[in-house]
């Protein structure tokens, strides 16, 4: 599993391989990062199954290990590039994901309350997920300044990604009075709401419980992509 861009910390790999061990004991975890300094506070914490390496999009793999990835997650990196240069990042990543490997690449903001994301096999974009804190949250829609790059400039009248958000406030205003039971009670309703109108939601109930939402790329895609 590789963190790509892990950010001047390597906390991001350290608590995801902590995460992973938990499932599977042989999980390896791969901190990539362009910065060489990144790189060696990395190396400073490396053992046999948390490994750092200097890189990019092109995702390079110690030699010791399997020379395609499982899973490629790329939080808040692209987001720093022209959206011109997502569709030749994604394929780059794709590229080097196992056969059943996905990439998991958006955006979340510093402590994770919001975030969104698009999930890519090697043939492209599948899925589009929003990730919310739910407690205090106004509208689901203030995730719109965490969407991803392929997204965040699109979030405009006539657009897919706009006309999804739209639908999702109104859901989430329309089921207000189940706030008094839960956020989750509302959120769980805001699911179903958005169901009956001809939305094909993908998260399961339990997933639906922490604020997640998975869609179709399709439902929201850009045009061009």
């Amino acid at each position: 599993v590789v963190d790509l861009g892990f950010g001047a910390s390597p906390i991001t790999a350290i608590e995801l391989l902590a995460r992973l061990t938990k499932v599977n004991s042989n999980a390896h975890v791969v901190g990539i990062e362009i910065d060489r300094e990144r790189v060696e506070r990395g190396l400073a914490v490396a053992h046999s199954h948390l490994h750092f390496t200097h890189g990019g999009f092109e995702t390079p793999l110690p030699p010791e290990l399997s020379q395609k990835a499982d899973v490629i997650r790329a939080f808040n990196v692209l987001r720093q590039y022209d959206e011109s240069e997502v569709r030749a990042a994604w394929q780059l990543m794709t590229s080097r994901l196992s056969a059943t490997g996905r990439l998991v690449e958006g955006t979340c903001d510093e402590i994770g309350r919001l975030a969104s994301w698009v999930t890519l096999d090697s043939n492209g974009p599948l899925t589009f997920t929003i990730s919310l804190r739910l407690q205090g949250l106004e509208l689901p829609s203030k995730v719109a300044e965490r969407l991803p790059k392929a997204l965040i400039h699109h979030n405009l009248p006539g657009e897919k990604i706009y006309d999804f958000l739209q639908a999702l406030d109104r859901a989430w205003l329309i089921n207000a009075g189940l706030s008094a039971f839960s956020p989750a009670q509302r959120w769980l309703a805001t699911c179903q709401t958005l169901e009956t109108q001809g939305w094909q939601i993908h998260t399961d109930k339990k997933r639906r419980r922490l604020g997640e939402l998975t869609i179709d790329w399709s439902a929201v895609a850009p045009e061009g992509y």
